[in-house]
């Protein structure tokens, strides 16, 4: 029974994972995609909250929260890898631009490809990051499946606009599944990091992403609420890899999924306060 239960949380993920970025990319056409992208002060806050503030706050919850080693690695893990794959859902929360977060996704996930491999050995002694190992998920489960929703688009509106309610649905469906999965699988080793610091750690860092990304771009208008949530997206699939590729150390993986977790709750708060804040600023 437990087997089939982590092979459906696989699955899940799979399913979650491509059939959102399809719906991203149903929706979009290429001009759309690429419009967002040609305001370089936009491209340069979003590049900047999310692969220099982010991981040096992860590193500075480090130093000053005491943290097993793994626990340690696992925020550090997670402070280098943007662009997670329900961001653009949560901007959908928040009532906001769409097209701006799905162009931010493909930024933030071409980046992470980039940044990941060279960036964790100066973070981590010790690790040694395959580029290919990392990207490669990436590629297959983000980009590609945008790309396949934007030549759809493209070839046949109507079509895009049949298949894309029940595929979104679909996206919601197995994001629930996946979470409940999550909780449900994982309780021993939820329990067995209380009083460890760890979940404190995950929360201080998520509130200090948050507050960093929403002060930081305050001058950004409309796009603020996207950009704040932007930061807070952390890519836990993309983290996986290389805790798994690397280290051969369970809690890693632990602590991994305790802040997905604690990321998904938190993100999801995050865009329905965004989404009033934003709701109020466009009354007064």
């Amino acid at each position: 029974m437990m087997d089939l239960l982590h092979l459906i949380e696989k699955v899940s993920v799979l399913v979650f994972l491509v059939s959102s970025m399809l719906v991203s990319g149903l929706g979009l056409t290429w001009q759309l995609l690429i419009s967002p992208l040609r305001q370089v002060r936009l491209v340069l806050l979003v590049l900047g909250l999310n692969f220099i503030v982010a991981p040096a706050l992860a590193w500075l919850v480090t130093m000053i929260i005491p943290l097993e080693r793994g626990h340690a690695i696992a925020l550090i893990l997670l402070g280098a890898a943007a662009g997670a794959p329900f961001f653009p859902k949560l901007v959908e929360k928040a009532d906001g631009n769409l097209a701006l977060a799905a162009s931010m996704m493909a930024l933030l996930t071409c980046g992470t490809i980039i940044f990941m491999p060279l960036a964790l050995p100066w973070l981590i002694p010790g690790l040694e990051a395959d580029a290919w190992s990392i990207a490669s998920p990436l590629v297959f489960l983000i980009l590609l499946p945008l790309a396949m929703g934007l030549v759809i688009r493209t070839c046949s509106a109507s079509f895009a606009a049949r298949i894309s309610p029940p595929l979104a649905k679909l996206s919601s469906l197995s994001l629930l599944l996946l979470f409940v999965l999550l909780v449900g699988l994982n309780v021993s080793a939820l329990l067995g990091v209380l009083g460890s610091g760890a979940i404190l750690a995950g929360l201080i860092y998520l509130i200090g992403l948050f507050v960093a990304g929403w002060f930081l771009s305050m001058a950004e208008g409309a796009a603020r609420g996207v950009l704040a949530l932007a930061i807070i997206a952390r890519n836990f699939g993309a983290a996986l890899v290389p805790a798994s590729n690397s280290f051969n150390d369970p809690s890693i993986t632990v602590a991994l999924i305790v802040n997905a977790i604690l990321g998904i709750v938190f993100a999801f708060l995050a865009a329905r306060w965004v989404r009033s804040r934003m709701r109020s600023a466009s009354l007064e």
